[in-house]
């Protein structure tokens, strides 16, 4: 298994009850094609260094965790449909 670690920029229009469902999903996804989640590191509210769809600040998110080489494509595949999420990137973090 590798370990990988996710951050994830939720739009900060969303009340918190909506941001902490939407970060559910994607815990969710993780856990469905076979990952464990290590570890959440919530940042919380930023400034974006660049509006993103009109927006300037948006909530942080940090996931690590260790799955199989093919999860992180299934994950990406899913995210990409979020409206809700304005921007992740996932990276490989035994290389």
């Amino acid at each position: 298994m590798n370990k990988y670690e996710m951050g994830v920029i939720v739009s900060a229009r969303l009340e918190e009850e909506e941001q902490k469902a939407e970060l559910e999903r994607v815990t969710e996804l993780i856990t469905r094609f076979g990952g464990t989640i290590d570890k959440v590191d919530e940042w919380g509210k930023r400034k974006l260094a660049y509006p993103i769809q009109k927006q300037t600040d948006g909530v942080y998110t940090f996931i690590t965790f260790s799955s199989e080489s093919g999860t992180p494509a299934e994950i990406t595949s899913r995210i990409r449909i979020m409206e809700n999420i304005l921007r992740f990137l996932i990276i490989n973090l035994d290389e």
